[in-house]
């Protein structure tokens, strides 16, 4: 493979803050940056040289797009599997499109990660309610029952607590083709970011451990609290993931931890990953500089983590009050500011995280929780 050097431009699906902070890194490499999606003055947009504005649906329009540019990734995994095929036509895309396909939608992930042979919760397919009131009856409950396309964030699922319970369930998730999981029982849950290269070079940024509220993920912290044997196992799945499916870029290992010290696989997600935004500050090589290097065919960077860090979400909940106080969480100075340029500060949409560093893993959370509580002029 001839890589894409700095100078060339490099396409991007998707514009949310995943597109930002890889054209950012893109930008100070001295690659230019071309951004695809429906909408206008996005956050990867405000710093990529050309925001392209068009349904992802107009495949004449991804195709002139990619004409455009050295080699194409993408910042979520919902782009549309046609999408990504279109512009298969007319540069390289990486990962490639059969990676989405498999990605974007639970049920084929979840076939995928048990015929790998990876620890997975036991499932079932559902495409029908009779085939739900089936499937409880063969797992059980409590059971989480989540729409096979289309969901992130904890959006499309809906947790079965007793067998009495699949009507209304069924019906939250709009009656269509789902997947029951059996509940699991976990003590915490972990991520693997990690990037593989064209030539199948491997690199991991460790184990991240991290902390959810409403479903959405709030605060990360690196490295986890984990016994090593569980670490190297989770990168270890991270890579056989990653083998598997062939993949060039970057992707995310979702994972529990159970009380007994085994590890489940949750969710994959094929592309730089929120619990990962704390490599930006913290290590030697981002998570957006790594997929750049994949994507481009250049050797991977270093992983090294400089010091204990951890990442804070920073939700729409933040302005209920106005403009938080930016200046507050400034003034800890090992803490750093991430904005996403969004315009609108909406109840659960991520505007912008914090990241602090610090000397221990303990001493990085309380400081990063500790800048959060001050833009609004709380305590923790």
């Amino acid at each position: 493979m001839t890589p894409v050097l700095p100078g060339a431009t490099i396409g991007v699906l998707g514009a949310g803050q995943l597109g930002r902070m890889f054209a950012i890194a893109a930008r100070r490499m001295g690659y230019r940056v071309h951004t695809f999606s429906p909408d206008t003055d996005t956050p990867t947009g405000q710093v990529a040289d050309v925001e392209v504005v068009a349904p992802y649906e107009d495949l004449d329009a991804v195709r002139a797009f990619a004409r455009a540019v050295s080699v194409v990734t993408f910042e979520f995994e919902n782009v549309p599997a046609e999408t990504a095929a279109a512009a298969a036509e007319r540069a390289p895309v990486r990962p490639g499109g059969h990676v989405l396909h498999t990605t974007q939608q639970r049920l084929r992930e979840k076939a995928f990660l048990a015929g790998a042979g990876l620890p997975v919760a036991p499932f079932l397919a559902v495409h029908s309610h009779a085939e739900l009131q089936a499937a409880i009856g063969r797992l059980g409950t409590p059971a989480v029952l989540k729409q096979a396309a289309w969901g992130y964030d904890g959006k499309g699922q809906v947790w079965i607590d007793f067998p009495e319970g699949a009507d209304a369930a069924w019906a939250v998730v709009g009656e269509v083709e789902s997947v029951l999981e059996a509940a699991v029982p976990f003590a915490k849950e972990v991520s693997v970011v990690a990037a593989r290269g064209a030539r199948g070079d491997f690199a991991a940024f460790g184990v991240i451990e991290n902390e959810h509220r409403d479903q959405v993920l709030d605060v990360s912290v690196s490295p986890a609290d984990l016994p090593p044997r569980l670490a190297e196992e989770a990168v270890a799945i991270a890579r056989a993931v990653m083998e598997a499916l062939d993949v060039v870029g970057v992707l995310c290992v979702e994972l529990f931890v159970t009380p007994d010290g085994r590890l489940l696989v949750n969710e994959l997600a094929p592309r730089p990953h929120n619990s990962g935004h704390l490599t930006f500050d913290a290590c030697l090589t981002s998570q957006f500089e790594q997929q750049l290097r994949a994507v481009c065919g250049l050797p991977l960077g270093a992983t090294e983590q400089l010091r204990p860090a951890a990442m804070a979400n920073l939700l729409g909940r933040a302005w209920r009050d106005g403009e938080p106080d930016w200046a507050a969480a400034c003034a800890f100075p090992d803490v750093k500011l991430h904005l996403y340029g969004k315009n609108e500060a909406r109840p659960g949409r991520k505007m912008g995280h914090l990241v602090a560093l610090a000397e221990t893993r303990r001493q990085a959370r309380e400081r990063v929780l500790a800048a959060r509580a001050a833009l609004s002029g709380r305590t923790q």
